[in-house]
């Protein structure tokens, strides 16, 4: 929705990932009041974009009851993550498979928050419990749930206890962000009952015990059809 607007933040650069300083209006995350004008968004981007506006106008114009739910990267054990979408469930598959992966751009320290599909679908049924007027909600990991990607895999390596076979590359790819974070509180000040379980930690755990043995049955049916 935002296309490359954030990459406009003043960002700070640590170890293992890009930052905003504690003192910034958008520490918490990025809100709702972003614009969405005068940026990069791909098309991909602004066909969200237009139905984003379109679900908008349905409330506000006809009162319906309408919600628009900006997600960061949402995932969770089902994701069929590939090269250049669902990174995490891809990464994960690339460590316990041994399949090469590539970083594209900013050093491998871009950030981004993870919202597990369960919590997603949460949101959902709070929602549709006690629906508002044409209302739009940044929905992600937040702050309680983001990593960049060096952080991303680091822990992998942790859970599955074997090592990347990574390489990077400087170009990033186009419109890409270089640190976003949803600032969630707007939807949790209008249903406060709604509570994240999963965290970052959890939430790889949960991809890669219930992917691990199907992966690694994939594999081995490659490498003895190649054999053959």
């Amino acid at each position: 929705m935002y296309g490359d607007t954030p990459n406009a933040l003043p960002l700070l650069e640590r170890e293992t990932r890009w930052e905003i300083n504690p003192s910034h209006p958008y520490w918490e995350g990025i809100d709702e009041a972003m614009s969405i004008d005068d940026s990069t968004h791909s098309l991909f981007g602004v066909s969200k974009a237009a139905a984003d506006l379109l679900v908008q106008e349905y409330g506000r114009y006809f009162q319906l009851r309408t919600a628009c739910f900006r997600g960061g990267c949402l995932t969770g054990p089902n994701h069929s993550g590939t090269a250049l979408h669902g990174f995490l469930a891809y990464l994960m598959k690339c460590v316990c498979t041994g399949a090469p992966y590539v970083v594209y751009g900013y050093k491998g320290k871009q950030v981004r928050d993870n919202i597990h599909s369960s919590d997603l679908v949460s949101a959902f049924y709070h929602f549709y419990q006690a629906p508002r007027l044409g209302q739009v909600y940044n929905m992600g990991g937040s702050r309680y749930s983001n990593c960049s990607m060096k952080e991303a895999i680091a822990l992998c390596e942790e859970i599955a206890g074997k090592e990347l076979r990574w390489t990077y590359t400087e170009t990033n790819r186009i419109g890409d962000h270089i640190w976003y974070i949803s600032d969630t509180r707007k939807f949790k000040s209008h249903y406060p009952q709604w509570r994240q379980e999963y965290d970052l930690r959890r939430l790889l755990e949960d991809i890669y015990e219930k992917n691990v043995e199907r992966w690694m049955r994939q594999e081995s049916d490659v490498v003895r059809a190649s054999g053959s």
